[in-house]
């Protein structure tokens, strides 16, 4: 059974500099992307889990290619680890998206409405907590598992029991490392969206 989880965001991307939304859009890492990850990579090299699970969108992926060529582990992609499906906001901006904002507003106070082509808010976190489970009873003492913000953030929402409805208080950058460990028979945050591995020299912008 896993001891511990190193949940990591996916490095940056250009969409993600741009602040469009990606959703299910195969945005691949930049180069700040790739580097932050090579820095991630380096930072656990020392002592590293046993295996990863990976999102199957490229992000996330190239992500995990990365810290497992460091590490020295497999890697196993996982399609319920994938980010909400975001249909036509895909690809959007902030700017763009407040032209629908009635339609929005609506969708994200009630996790039962639907928008044509965007995941259901209740289906997306049913399909990572299954995820997020069967994660958990692994063999494996020590996993990474590699994702996104939003499948972080409603697996966070779910494990602490708050509401779907509102807005989320976590925030998951790029490239961060959140970490989970088992004590005493119960799961506890050791670290919550660290990027120290990130700080010290200079990124491209």
């Amino acid at each position: 059974m896993a001891e511990r989880l190193f949940l990591i965001r996916h490095g940056r991307t250009a969409w993600n500099a741009q602040g469009r939304v990606q959703g299910w859009a195969d945005v691949p890492l930049d180069e700040v992307g790739r580097e932050q990850a090579r820095r991630l990579a380096e930072r656990l090299r020392g002592d590293p889990p046993d295996l990863i699970l990976c999102s199957p969108l490229w992000r996330a992926y190239e992500t995990a290619q990365i810290l497992a060529a460091v590490w020295k582990v497999p890697v196993e992609v996982d399609e319920r680890l994938k980010e909400r499906g975001q249909g036509p906001l895909e690809g959007r901006t902030g700017a763009e998206i407040e032209a629908l904002r009635r339609a929005w507003r609506q969708f994200e106070e009630n996790p039962t409405a639907e928008i044509e082509g965007v995941e259901p808010r209740a289906a997306f976190a049913a399909r990572v907590w299954a995820a997020m489970q069967a994660a958990m009873a692994r063999p494996e003492r020590r996993l990474a598992i590699v994702a996104h913000g939003g499948t972080f953030s409603v697996f966070f929402r779910q494990w602490l029991g708050l509401p779907l409805d509102q807005p989320s208080p976590f925030q998951f950058d790029n490239a961060s490392l959140t970490e989970l460990v088992l004590q005493d028979g119960r799961w506890r945050v050791q670290r919550l969206n660290d990027t120290c591995h990130l700080v010290g020299g200079p990124l491209n912008p």
